[in-house]
């Protein structure tokens, strides 16, 4: 008797507790505001074969309509909430809800929708119809939202004159095409991007995509056969992209460009203004791909303005006397100077301009280590991220095994690895006496375009006054007597030569470098494959700076 005194007593609390509106629970029965709100639920998920469950008579492409209906419309977020759901005699019912999707460029939509109810095998459905996507709608039409893009803003040189369109194959290198977007493109990009619309696929185009596209205008719309409008629901204004300025000088560009005409092997070569680290040129040739930027080289001797920068900090000046022997043994490897020339004892500044590998290898094994020598290349920007306005390859100095490792690194060669970007930002930093990263587009722009590590540009790296004043004396003996003199540069010329050798055997073939400054002018030209930087990249250089 106590037991079923304890049962009536649940149940009769469980009663008063579902009273409220739940009672459904119990009897198995949602009734048409419990299948509404079921109904409004599975829509909000886009779980479209709950909903077909809660329909009757569903059309075969049922889920179909109402994924379409998603996409067509551009929805990013939505919200549907029963408005009335009631029984209207017998197994009828009648309903509606409220909906309000919020459309690409954070648009608002918002309607009352239909609910028809009907009764089936005890369950109430919702009774199929077009209106239950929207009121207006009939069979054979779709909810679309027809979008109209403002035209596309321009990308510009440092002057404001077009890129876009520019014959040169370098310029449209940088600048990059504008073509239908793939659905993997549109996808990437995101709301409001579908497939076929226009968009940047490389590029300044690419990167700043947004920027430079606007937003576009908006008409939400049911349509017909053949996507012929029937009637306007809701309009919405775009906004107009925003011009890009980069800092391309276009003579610059031009001189760059007519420099390179006649090389026969894979060449760049890339300008900068030290002052302010913007990228005056980037030529290519061929094009197809930006190695300017983004190609991977051993700098080879152009290096040594890093290693007689450190050596330099390190209380060693230009007029110090140093060995530069034919050969010299590190690590039990040995070392050689170019058709092992051997210049005896002289000044650090000789050794510089003659190029000597035994000098910089003994010197650095001697008076830096890896440390010292790594500490610097990072106030040249190595090891850093590019962020100046696309995609860069980072130089790196990493970590060596051992002394004949770290000895071959010293003169650029082993592991190092570079772009011409890079170098030229070298030969920036020693020209103005502080490395900047490289930019293409205004400063405030440029941390847009972040590395893959989400890093932000490095801030500008002072050089040591001692650094800079000894670079000025070194750098020109290059030209002036060293291993350039027999190139014709133009006076006020600087540079350091490099030949990088790749590959394997006996024999590697190399890359000819030639990087250097005139005024506020700094530059950088690679060869791939190309011999010695004197005879393959200095004339290029040299023709260059003529044309300026």
């Amino acid at each position: 008797m106590r037991r079923s005194r304890v049962v009536i007593a649940v149940v009769a609390a469980l009663a008063v507790f579902v009273g409220a509106g739940a009672w459904w629970l119990l009897r198995g029965e949602s009734g048409p505001e419990g299948t509404a709100k079921s109904y409004l639920a599975a829509w909000e998920r886009n779980d479209y074969a709950a909903m077909r469950e809660l329909t009757a008579d569903p059309p075969a492409d049922f889920e179909k309509r109402f994924a379409q209906t998603r996409t067509d419309l551009g929805v990013v977020r939505q919200r549907y909430e029963v408005a009335s759901a009631k029984k209207t005699g017998g197994d009828e019912g009648g309903g509606s809800y409220s909906a309000t999707l919020t459309l690409s460029g954070d648009r608002a939509f918002s309607y009352v929708g239909m609910l028809p109810f009907v009764k089936r095998d005890g369950k109430w459905r919702v009774r199929w119809s077009p209106q239950v996507i929207h009121p207006s709608l009939n069979e054979g039409q779709r909810l679309t939202a027809a979008r109209a893009w403002p035209t596309r803003a321009g990308i510009t040189d440092a002057a404001g004159e077009s890129l876009v369109g520019s014959p040169s194959g370098s310029v449209q290198q940088l600048t990059g095409p504008v073509s239908p977007a793939t659905d993997e493109l549109a996808k990437k990009l995101g709301a409001p991007y579908r497939k076929g619309d226009p968009a940047g696929a490389d590029g300044l185009q690419r990167q700043y995509e947004r920027r430079l596209a606007g937003t576009p205008a908006v008409a939400v719309q049911i349509v017909g056969a053949g996507g012929k409008p029937v009637k306007t629901l809701q309009r919405y204004g775009g906004k107009e992209g925003q011009a890009l300025r980069t800092t391309i000088d276009s003579r610059t560009q031009k001189a760059a460009g007519e420099a390179l005409g006649d090389v026969t092997k894979n060449a760049s070569l890339v300008a900068l203004r030290p002052s302010t680290g913007e990228i005056l040129a980037v030529a290519n040739k061929p094009g197809g791909y930006n190695r300017a930027l983004l190609g991977r080289y051993p700098p080879g001797s152009t290096f040594k303005v890093v290693t007689a920068a450190a050596l330099v900090a390190g209380g060693i000046d230009a007029r110090s006397s140093v060995p530069c022997p034919a050969t010299t043994t590190v690590g039990g490897r040995s070392f050689k100077n170019y058709k092992n020339e051997d210049f005896g004892t002289v000044s650090l500044r000789d050794a510089f301009a003659h190029s000597c590998n035994t000098t910089f290898a003994r010197l650095a094994t001697d008076k830096l280590g890896e440390k010292r020598l790594a500490q610097v290349a990072g106030q040249f920007g190595f090891n850093a991220p590019i962020v100046g306005g696309l995609p860069a390859a980072r130089a790196s100095f990493p970590d060596t095994k051992d002394d004949t490792a770290f000895a071959s690194a010293s003169f650029g060669q082993g592991e190092v690895l570079t772009s011409p970007l890079n170098m030229a930002s070298v030969a920036a930093a020693a020209a103005s006496g502080t490395w900047r990263t490289p930019r293409l587009v205004d400063a405030a722009l440029a941390p847009q375009a972040v590395d893959a590590g989400g890093r932000k540009p490095e801030p500008p790296h002072a050089l040591e006054p001692a650094v800079k004043q000894a670079l000025h004396t070194l750098m020109p003996a290059v030209v002036s007597e060293g291993t350039a003199k027999d190139v014709a540069f133009p006076a006020g010329t600087a540079g350091k030569t490099g030949t990088a050798e790749f590959g394997s055997g006996d024999d590697p073939p190399t890359h000819a470098w030639f990087i250097g400054y005139r005024g506020d002018l700094a530059f950088a030209v690679v060869v791939e494959d190309g011999g010695t930087g004197a005879e393959a990249a200095a004339p290029i250089a040299a023709s260059f700076l003529k044309a300026l």
